[in-house]
Parts: C-alpha cells; structure tokens; sequence
C-alpha cells in the first residue's frame, strides 16, 4: 500500500529490553524456531514422499505444516535477529509486508483446522460414506476456499490498518507488525478501523469455532457409541489433542482481537502473541502427527529405504 504520511518507517519495541535477557531468548527461540521448521517441513515432505498417505486428512496435514512453516517464518526470524544485532527498525512497506502475509497465514490456519475437523467427522460419524464424501474435487475445493479466504481477509485487515494515518509516533509496542498494535500507534480516529477489524475477526473465529465444536460434538457421541475400549481411549486421545492446540490457538486470538484497543494491556498482548506465532506451529506437527502410527509407519519407511 502507498505510503500517504509522513512515517516511512516504525520502531518495534520488542519482548524485552533487558539486556540480560537478550542471549538467553536468542536461543530459546532459535531453538523453537529450529523445532518449528525441521517439525513442519519434515511432515510437508514426508506426505508428500508417501503415496500410502494421499489422503484427504494428509493432505490437509500437508496444507497445515506448510501454513506452520511460512506462518512462524512471518515473525519469528526478525525476532531471533534482533536478540542479537538489537536492530528493532522495520520499514513502512516491510510492515506493511509482514503484516498481510501474517494476517493470510493465521487466517489459513483458522480455516485448515476447520477443514479437518470437518475430515474427522466424516470419518468417525459416516464411515461408510467417507470416500463418496471426501472425493478429490472436494478436498481440492476445501483448500482452495481457505487459501481464497485467507488473501481476502487479510487484504482487508492490512488495507483497514494501513488507511490509517502515522503522524509523529512510529513506535509499535510490539515484537512484531501486528495489526492491532500498528493501528495504536495511528494519528487519526481509528474507531471505524477497530470496528471493521472486531467484526471481521469475530465472524472468522466463531464461525470456524462453532463448526469444529459442532463437528466434535458429533465425534464425541459416536465415541461414546463405540464398544471396543481400545478404540474408544485412541479416539479420545487424538481428540484431546486437538482441542488443546484448538483451545490455545483461539483463546489467544480471542484475547488479542475481540476487545477495543483502550482495554489492552501490550505487555500482556505479547506475551499471549507468542504462543500463537511460535508455540503453536511447533506443537501441532507434534499433536496432530508424531501419535499417528501411519505417519511412524511412514518415516521409519522413508529412513530404511535411505540406508
């Protein structure tokens, strides 16, 4: 977006300015980060090596660990860079920049876990319909939608905050050039801006809530349905799993976005910030596959055959 102020760059104030500090976060999170990448991108690669695993839910896994991958990329790499060179400068256009693509990515995963919550209770709840339901051109369409999605609304959360004017203050109290945080530091009368924002995030976050609660209600009654324990405690586990990733993922970005800007508190936003930028695309390669037996199955496959 064209730059119409007079503010050609922004001072991100970072997570912390002790400087005592400064080392031991480095490597915290460049080990998180190391985590996140070799997690993610070796799930990515290890569906798309195994053919046995081209099914819809990997697929959507595939879809999920690049998300992962691309979306702690957005962020995390100017954070582990500036522990050490204490550079916290980032220009209007790469603000601008790192905003939508975070935006699109978060977004994409809002709407990845819908789809396999959506894949999951087609799979328990209509067995017997699961390949009839979940044909190639649906799975295709579902990805699609969510990549449409994601650019689309993002595109409205950077254009809402970017209309904004930037006078005299630049400084975001932030690590990171979040939309919430680059609105605040605005100039102008940012109320309409705020609504646009609540309203939006609103819809995409309840809407995709109350489908993947809707989809688990009906796991959960079939699962109380079923006869065989060891099935029953399997099911229960992955499910378990799931809403622990679902239930940090949404309640912080319920906590950061669904409150006007007067009642909050950045310090804390941060805090909450970093579990959903760093903590959760590491978790979910670990929650959503290192239980899997068909992915063990797979790479300990892919490991014989490169001896």
């Amino acid at each position: 977006m064209e730059n119409r102020t007079g503010v050609t760059q922004f001072i991100l104030m970072g997570i912390t300015n002790d400087p005592n500090l400064q080392l031991p976060l480095f490597i915290i999170f460049l080990l998180i980060y190391t985590i996140t990448l070799v997690g993610n991108l070796g799930m990515f690669l290890l569906i798309l090596l195994d053919s046995q695993l081209h099914t819809p839910m990997y697929i959507f896994l595939c879809n999920l660990s690049f998300v992962d991958f691309c979306y702690s990329s957005t962020v995390t790499p100017k954070v582990i860079a500036g522990f050490l060179t204490g550079d916290k400068i980032m220009s209007y256009n790469a603000c601008a920049s790192q905003m939508f693509f975070f935006a699109t990515f978060a977004d994409l995963e809002n709407y990845f876990l819908v789809s396999m919550a959506y894949d999951r209770y087609v799979a328990v709840c209509k067995p017997l319909h699961y390949a009839a339901t979940m044909t190639t051109s649906v799975c295709t369409c579902l990805i699609i939608g969510c990549y449409i999605c994601g650019f689309l609304n993002a595109s409205i959360y950077t254009v809402d905050a970017l209309s904004l004017s930037f006078c005299e203050s630049n400084v975001v109290h932030h690590f990171f050039c979040d939309v919430l945080a680059v609105m605040i530091v605005s100039c102008s009368d940012r109320h309409v801006n705020e609504l646009v924002l609540i309203y939006l995030a609103s819809f995409n976050i309840f809407f995709a809530l109350i489908l993947i609660l809707i989809s688990y209600m009906f796991i959960f009654i079939n699962i109380l349905k079923m006869n065989s324990v060891a099935a029953y405690r399997k099911a229960l586990s992955t499910c378990t799993s799931h809403f622990t990733a679902v239930s940090i993922f949404y309640g912080t970005l319920i906590f950061m976005y669904l409150q006007p800007s007067s009642s909050h508190s950045m310090d804390t936003d941060k805090i909450a910030s970093i579990f959903y930028t760093m903590f959760i695309p590491m978790l979910n390669p670990m929650v959503y596959s290192l239980r899997n037996q068909e992915v063990k199955n797979a790479f300990t496959k892919i490991v014989l055959k490169s001896r």
